[in-house]
């Protein structure tokens, strides 16, 4: 087995990365082996110099800072493993700074805008698939769950009597989230009056059902979501949901930990940014309304 394929192993079962991080990761790393091996350095001498030359090539080729900041992250968790194995003396990932990002502010509906496309129903909307584009849109909302973390989602997931729903999100951690009464009469619509029509062998426990019976797939929700949003007429994205289940949670009054929690954040970092969303609302209320604006 190849190093590569070790610490794919790794990733997955150990630290528990996401298939995309996985992907990317080893994506990342047969370009560092790749620039090994034109430079004529073998594995064990990773060092410093040497991947800060591979991410300065990167640079100059025109990678974004995003990229970069992957790549240097692929790099620590490699030369952690490879540390940890014997395949490397010494640990250089801790002394790698990856490049400061400058975040760019999540699109979010207005509540109203939210609200009418959540309601939106039409009469020539027939079959199970409709159904569940409305349960999954619901949800999402509700709960502000990734739509990976939605697909996973099996029937004893979902706690009727306490309306709650237990996801599996990032690094296989497990949280709750409360569910909301709209999405509960969807979820029940799709569970009664649209799921058994899409039952086979295949759909085992899965909540949410592809067209052949199978549990759902993660393209096939982010397509469920821009259909409804579509014929809505509201123009988002499965994640906008996200972003803005978080920011109208603390437009209501929620403090920044609960927000934490109810997305499964693991640092409250990356749930300031709705902060930002929040004042930046402010500032744009406040310049319309105030008289001395």
């Amino acid at each position: 087995m190849s190093v590569l394929d070790r610490f794919r192993t790794h990733l997955t079962h150990e630290l528990g990365r996401s298939p995309h991080t996985v992907r990317g990761y080893l994506a990342d790393l047969r370009a560092l082996l790749a620039h090994l091996d034109e430079t004529g350095q073998e594995l064990g001498e990773l060092d410093v110099p040497l991947v800060r030359a591979w991410l300065s090539r990167a640079r100059e080729a025109g990678a974004s800072r995003s990229t970069l900041a992957r790549r240097v992250a692929a790099v620590r968790a490699f030369t952690r493993f490879l540390n940890r194995e014997g395949l490397l003396d010494e640990d250089p990932g801790p002394r790698l700074s990856a490049p400061t990002q400058q975040r760019s502010l999540p699109t979010v509906l207005e509540e109203g805008q939210a609200a009418d496309a959540l309601s939106h129903t039409s009469d020539t909307d027939e079959g199970p698939i409709p159904v569940r584009r409305r349960a999954v849109v619901e949800l999402l909302y509700a709960t502000g769950i990734r739509v990976a973390e939605l697909c996973a989602l099996d029937l004893a997931d979902l706690d009727r009597a306490r309306e709650t729903v237990r996801v599996m999100g990032k690094g296989h951690k497990e949280r709750t989230v409360p569910v909301g009464t709209p999405a509960l009469d969807a979820l029940d619509a799709w569970l009664t009056g649209a799921r058994p029509d899409l039952l086979t062998r295949a759909s085992r426990n899965a909540l949410f059902l592809g067209a052949r019976g199978g549990r759902l797939g993660v393209r096939q929700a982010r397509e469920d979501v821009h259909a409804h949003l579509r014929v809505a007429g509201v123009d988002g994205a499965p994640h906008d949901l996200r972003h803005s289940a978080a920011t109208h949670l603390l437009n209501g009054g929620a403090d920044l930990r609960t927000v934490q929690e109810f997305l499964g954040h693991a640092s409250p970092r990356s749930t300031q940014v709705y902060t930002h969303v929040s004042v930046e609302r402010l500032r744009d209320t406040y310049r319309q309304a105030h008289p001395r604006a």
